[in-house]
């Protein structure tokens, strides 16, 4: 792996976009910039805008860090063998 990319476990994808740029490129949208030229000027296909703005739309940053430290809760809760032992499922 190269010396300036951090290590990563295997499968794990590293986030290309922080929360402040995807929150500020759906803000650019709603002021009224075309969604081609801002994919284009970003990076990013029509698809991964419409992705970002079906999930993130209206949202502030802080709104967007608390919602992703749910998903991760929720992953980690989901793997965790409790239901097992418990329920003897």
């Amino acid at each position: 792996m190269s010396k300036c990319l951090p290590e990563r476990k295997a499968g794990v994808k590293r986030a290309r976009f922080s929360e402040e740029q995807i929150i500020s490129v759906l803000k650019e949208a709603e002021a009224g910039a075309k969604v081609s030229e801002l994919c284009g000027r970003h990076g990013i296909s029509d698809a991964t805008f419409r992705t970002w703005r079906n999930k993130y739309g209206g949202l502030e940053v802080s709104e967007m860090r608390r919602l992703r430290q749910l998903e991760e809760e929720n992953r980690r809760n989901r793997s965790w063998p409790t239901r097992r032992w418990i329920f003897g499922r």
